[in-house]
Formats: structure tokens, sequence, C-alpha cells
């Protein structure tokens, strides 16, 4: 991402008010499945929303966005809860993700596509990939986001052959087509 798309983020979480939110409805409903202990990875979380909640259940969590902003509110909120939450500035464009390995890597709502081929090999043995993005289907309902942005039907588990799914979906939920997904990574990794 340009530079201005760094800033056009910046003010749009500068210009919000409340605070990060609850976490995606899909992640909260993963529940069980989730590790209590261990490394996770929030991948684009904006003001961490996400990585609040992971961090309330014992995981030592990462949070990633493009803007600093949407992390110092992150970092407020996790030091007013004393919990493990590390904020990375990064432009996931053109910036590697934070080496492994992760008991769970969330991305909820960013695609860029090559990250996806980095997924695998940065979580642990066992390790949780949680996906939740809008596909093209969206486009019935909504003008945003552009198709650019949008998943082909059917293309989330074909971004991750590396990893056992173990469940996914595509569907409307809350007024947005998405799919889901939730893959491991098996003990045996090529």
């Amino acid at each position: 991402m340009a530079e201005s798309d760094r800033a056009r983020w910046d003010a749009r979480y500068r210009g919000r008010e409340e605070g990060p939110g609850g976490p995606s409805p899909f992640v909260a409903a993963l529940d069980p499945v989730f590790p209590r202990r261990g490394r996770a990875l929030d991948v684009a979380g904006g003001a961490g929303r996400n990585a609040l909640w992971l961090a309330r259940r014992g995981l030592d969590v990462t949070l990633t966005d493009i803007s600093g902003v949407a992390l110092e509110i992150a970092a407020a909120h996790a030091a007013a809860q004393d919990l493990r939450v590390t904020g990375l500035r990064l432009d996931l464009e053109t910036e590697p993700l934070p080496t492994g390995p992760w008991s769970v890597i969330v991305c909820v709502h960013y695609l860029w596509r090559p990250l996806f081929r980095a997924f695998p090999a940065l979580l642990a043995e066992g390790g949780l990939l949680v996906v939740a993005h809008p596909t093209r289907t969206n486009l019935e309902r909504h003008a945003r986001p552009g198709p650019q942005y949008l998943l082909e039907e059917g293309e989330l588990p074909t971004l991750v052959p590396a990893l056992t799914i173990v469940a996914y979906e595509e569907g409307w939920r809350n007024d947005v087509h998405e799919a889901r997904l939730v893959a491991r990574r098996p003990a045996e990794f090529l």
C-alpha cells in the first residue's frame, strides 16, 4: 500500500469514537477450538477487536496493521485490561509477516493473496488458520469492496493447499457474502 493508504486508514481510525468493539462473530464462535495458550497473529486486525479477544483467552497476541492510529487504540485497550498484545505497523503488501511459529493466525476481511502462501510455514504444528473474507457474490448487494478485493467463489481453500481444511463455508452472514475457513497445519508439513 502506498503512504496515502496508510494516511487514509489512520484518518478513518482517528475519527472513531467507540473502542475496537467485540470480536468477529465467526471468530468468537470458534472459542471451543482455539487454544488457551500459545502465540496468536491477528493479520490486518485494525483496532484489535479479535486480538483483544484472543489475548483475554490467554494467548500472547501480535496484531499487525498498516494504521498506527488503530494500533494505538488497541494498545490502550490492551493496557487497560492488562493483556499481552504487541502491535506491529506493517504494510503487508511490501513487508513480511512476523516469524512464527503461531498457534493461531486470524485474518478477517483482509485479502492480499501472496500472504496466503506464507501462512502455512508460519503456523506451529497443529496450528490453526482462521479466515473470513467477502466473495464476489457480495457485489449482488454491495458495490464495495470492489472486485479486486473479493475472493472468487470456492477460491479460499485453494490459497492454502498445504493445510488441512477443518471447516469451510460460503454464504450470506449479516448481509455480507463471505467465505469462512478454518484450516490446520498437519504434523507432516511439506
